[in-house]
């Protein structure tokens, strides 16, 4: 038995992050959601002062997180530094700034991403992040 994943599912892993990478850098929610699975699992951990912060599931979820991002941050640099790949595994790599609106606080903070992509789609997607600069930015202490 090989523990070797297919090189397929490397490639496909591949085009999947760099789909949805172009899809945001392009501002294309829309397009971005439709990268991952009818059924995904999006987590992004964060305190409950963070309205975008939770599990969310199904692409409906993943616009969801998107919207209420949105709504209350103001982007200003995402940046991807690396993106390693090993078959159906990623990880996306980087930092970004944005301004909470509320409180015109800075939010400075490195990121990773994981994510599993089966049959070319996003099933799962696990952020992590500086929560606790996210949490001080958006509550203004």
């Amino acid at each position: 038995m090989s523990t070797q994943p297919p090189e397929g599912a490397a490639k496909a892993t591949r085009a999947a992050i760099d789909a949805y990478l172009a899809r945001l850098s392009e501002r294309d929610l829309d397009g971005a959601v439709q990268v991952f699975a009818e059924s995904a699992e999006f987590d992004a951990p964060g305190s409950s002062a963070v309205p975008w912060s939770g599990l969310r599931n199904g692409r409906e979820g993943v616009m969801t997180f998107f919207t209420t991002l949105h709504e209350y941050l103001k982007p200003e640099e995402f940046t991807v530094t690396h993106i390693v790949v090993d078959g159906e595994q990623g990880v996306i790599i980087g930092h970004l700034r944005d301004t909470v609106k509320a409180t015109g606080k800075p939010l400075v903070t490195p990121f990773a991403a994981h994510v599993t992509v089966v049959d070319g789609k996003i099933a799962r997607y696990h952020l992590f992040e500086d929560t606790h600069a996210l949490h001080r930015a958006v509550t203004d202490r």
